[in-house]
């Protein structure tokens, strides 16, 4: 008998959906590929990705093809795919009320500051986000190492609020 394994839909979500919730969802879609589903949007979408996401992508060899800010109203909708897991990238979307999702899924907060709100000299906010791309990155690789098969649903939901509850601080996460 051949297992399939589930494919796990993760959607990050922030308020302009330009940044934080764009280097999630290009990030866990390459590195999770086959585990893992990742979308992003924002409650209030900007309407474009911040170039320096896609230059930070881009330098690191991620794929940023089919990347688009959008709005979490996609989600929500009648008819939309069932999402797994909803992680907030940023303080003001954890505040907002949330639509119902599709689903049910398990919710996350991982608190970043937004590289796309800093303003100065073009290396310090290509600094910003080369950051915001390194952390995300070792949040992703962490949730990558414990399997979702392996901990059961909750038990993984639980390690994924723990990366943003500062449990693993010592790692830099």
């Amino acid at each position: 008998m051949i297992r399939v394994a589930v494919k796990h839909a993760v959607l990050f979500l922030c308020t302009g959906n330009s940044a934080r919730s764009i280097l999630a969802e290009a990030l866990l879609n390459c590195m999770g590929a086959g585990a893992f589903t990742a979308y992003s949007a924002g409650s209030h979408p900007r309407g474009e990705v911040h170039p320096e996401a896609l230059a930070t992508l881009q330098q690191f060899g991620v794929p940023t093809e089919g990347l688009r800010s959008k709005s979490w109203d996609e989600f929500s909708a009648p008819g939309a795919s069932p999402i797994d897991f909803v992680i907030t990238v940023c303080d003001n979307a954890a505040r907002e009320a949330c639509p119902a999702w599709p689903g049910h899924p398990r919710t996350a907060h991982w608190g970043l500051d937004d590289p796309a709100a800093l303003t100065g000299p073009p290396e310090a906010v290509a600094n910003a986000f080369r950051n915001t791309y390194l952390l995300l990155q070792r949040r992703i690789q962490t949730v990558l190492m414990m399997p979702v098969a392996m901990a059961g649903v909750e038990g993984f939901h639980r390690h994924l609020q723990a990366l943003g509850q500062g449990v693993y601080r010592t790692l830099g996460m």
